[in-house]
Order: structure tokens, then sequence, then C-alpha cells
């Protein structure tokens, strides 16, 4: 039979505290990984050699290769431009309105639940700004009313 110690309190000789990270400072800032390193250490210089290769490979039908072309070529875009007339808001009233516009958009199909969502959250960002502009402005005009100097 083999000792086992219970384990059923805190460690008594621990390193750290709770909530206390061994290295405060983290990782300096620029810092690369080791295997980065070595990785363009074997392949500094050999750039052309290795994109001349993968260029022969892709035109002798390697569709591994072609695709690997075509991506340095025309990456895929991240985000692309949606054509989209949204009404002018210059009021938080006409925030309601935009927002109407693009739940009518989705519906039609001519926006996406993801596309709709984007320019949903900037209208409702731009209609908060509108409200604060509008509400600094009010209590400008109430201090002036109130303290006439």
């Amino acid at each position: 039979m083999t000792d086992q110690t219970e384990n059923t309190g805190p460690k008594q000789d621990a390193r750290f505290q709770p909530g206390q990270s061994g290295n405060p400072k983290g990782r300096p800032r620029g810092s690369r990984n080791r295997t980065t390193l070595a990785v363009e250490a074997l392949l500094d210089g050999e750039a052309e050699t290795l994109t001349r290769k993968a260029i022969d490979l892709a035109k002798g039908g390697d569709i591994q290769a072609l695709r690997i072309c075509l991506d340095r070529l025309c990456p895929p875009r991240r985000e692309a431009t949606v054509p989209f007339d949204l009404p002018k808001i210059e009021t938080a009233a006409d925030a309601v309105k935009a927002m109407a516009a693009i739940v009518t958009a989705v519906a039609d199909g001519d926006l996406s639940p993801g596309e709709a969502q984007a320019i949903s959250a900037l209208v409702q960002s731009f209609s908060k700004t509108i409200e604060t502009a509008d509400l600094e402005a009010r209590i400008a005009k109430l201090e002036q009313a109130t303290c006439p100097v």
C-alpha cells in the first residue's frame, strides 16, 4: 500500500500569491518566438528560390502551389464595402429611421445580418454622440440662464 497524503487545504509553500503573476512585466514588446527566429534564419536568402519553385509547381498543375501563389497575388478581402443608402442622421430621432432602413435591407436580402450588425453599431455610436452633444448644449444653456456673468 502506498502512502498518500490528503489534499485538504491550501499549499503550504506556494511560490506566488493568488492573483500575483510570476512575471509582472510580462513578455517584452517586440520579442520574438525562438522557433520563428530559427525558421526565418533558415529561409533567409531563399525567398526568391522558394517563390520561383512555387510558381513552377503552380504552372505544372499543383493545386496547393497554385492556391499559395494566388493567395499572395490577390489575398482575400477581410471587409468589402457594401452599397447601402443610409438615411441622413442629424438627430437621435433620425437614428430610428436609419435602423428601420437597415432592418428592411436585411429583410430584402440586400444586407447580411453581419453587415447589418456592423452598420447598426455605427448608427448607435453616432446616435450616442449626437445625444451627448445635445445634452452638453442644453446644460450650457441652463448654466447661462441661472448664472449670467
